[in-house]
């Protein structure tokens, strides 16, 4: 089992809080999926460009996305390999431990 530094649990920390906000969730949990752009980020989540730009700053700064310029614009992608199944996982205990968040056809939580 692997022992909890201070670096270690500062790093939890860093995904505690990037989780805390709503938007900064969706955002991780919509890039598991690929890169994308903060425009079209912002439109899928419905939220206005500079809510995005914000969050996405805060993630930048959390360690958790990296902007990947493409001539003019930027696309940004999670930064970890890791990050895309961890996050999948999370999203399944969440499930496991509120069954009813997500219930019907339509959902697409997992």
């Amino acid at each position: 089992m692997l022992t909890a530094t201070r670096p270690h649990t500062a790093a939890l920390s860093r995904l505690g809080h990037a989780l805390s906000d709503s938007t900064r969730a969706a955002v991780l949990l919509a890039l598991r999926n690929g890169p994308a752009y903060p425009s079209e980020l912002a439109d899928d989540l419905g939220v206005s460009r500079q809510v995005m730009s914000n969050q996405l700053a805060c993630l930048r700064g959390c360690g958790l996305v990296e902007a990947v310029a493409e001539g003019r614009r930027s696309s940004y992608r999670l930064a970890d390999p890791h990050l895309a199944p961890a996050l999948t996982e999370l999203l399944q205990v969440v499930l496991s431990v509120e069954p009813n968040c997500c219930t019907g056809e339509g959902c697409s939580c997992s």
